[in-house]
């Protein structure tokens, strides 16, 4: 609750305190129930960008943007936690003039900063930002970058979810996976956009090795998909051999191995997955 005693610089020193005070139950509070650090800390708008890839970017303008979706920052994200609560009291001379000054209604220039998708990352104006949120604003003045990037910038709640990101970005660099394709392949795991790089490369290596011809990445890419990945998933489903939340991309892995560890096999033919869906077993979850 924004208190209100009458002393605007009593109350922006009360305003500080209670946002002290938040974050560190807050931090407490995550700790007890074992969560992660990166649940609570700031976004790093450069861990993002580089996981996502970088594309460029361009001026929007000046905007009204949701405060809830501001979550993270281009270089102070150890300042101040994932809702913009002050983690130490190093600025608070600074913080608390921004709170008086809002308290006596003078004007507050927009702050600026970088647009990822629906996320926002503040590049100037993180006090002003900790102090709306602190006040009960929803919404603030921005001036507004927006960045393109590679892959699509969703999914990105937390750092855990970077590394899935980065590895899938590379992935894309090696296997240039366009439309269905792209969205088929899919997984829940980092170390596995790894495992169907190598093996989307070990089938156009062997490919072109039958055909004695070339192949660029973009074909590679394209024929794996079409040639080995669709009729294999339908001998999957076919087998019941996927997991009941096994992503097929997954099931594709996971049988793929399977196969060559059990019978030293490249071939795909209804004896094969016979012999996988006896010797193998799908994960249950």
């Amino acid at each position: 609750m924004v208190s209100d005693s009458g002393s605007p610089r009593v109350d922006a020193e009360s305003d500080f305190l209670r946002a002290r005070r938040a974050q560190v139950l807050a931090s407490l509070a995550a700790r007890l129930r074992n969560d992660r650090d990166d649940v609570v800390r700031s976004l790093s708008f450069d861990e993002v960008v580089e996981a996502l890839g970088r594309r460029g970017e361009h001026y929007v303008g000046t905007k009204v943007i949701p405060l809830d979706a501001i979550v993270g920052s281009v270089d102070k994200e150890r300042d101040f936690d994932r809702r913009f609560r002050p983690t130490s009291t190093r600025s608070r001379e600074r913080w608390e003039r921004l709170a008086l000054a809002s308290r006596r209604g003078e004007v507050i220039p927009p702050i600026e900063v970088y647009q990822v998708g629906d996320y926002y990352f503040v590049r100037d104006g993180h006090h002003r930002v900790s102090v709306a949120r602190s006040m009960g604003e929803s919404v603030i003045e921005a001036r507004v970058t927006a960045v393109d990037t590679l892959l699509t910038p969703t999914g990105v709640d937390v750092r855990s979810d970077l590394e899935l990101k980065h590895w899938r970005r590379l992935m894309l660099e090696r296997v240039p996976f366009t439309g269905e394709a792209r969205a088929a392949i899919a997984f829940d795991h980092p170390e596995q956009y790894g495992e169907i790089a190598e093996t989307v490369e070990a089938w156009g290596a062997r490919t072109m090795h039958a055909e004695r011809a070339y192949m660029d990445k973009e074909t590679m890419a394209a024929r794996w998909y079409a040639e080995e990945f669709e009729p294999v998933a339908r001998l999957i489903e076919d087998a019941g051999v996927r997991g009941p939340k096994e992503r097929l991309a997954a099931a594709y892995l996971r049988v793929a191995c399977e196969r060559y560890r059990l019978i030293r096999e490249h071939d795909w033919n209804a004896e094969v997955m016979g012999q996988v869906r006896v010797r193998s077993r799908p994960p249950r979850r």
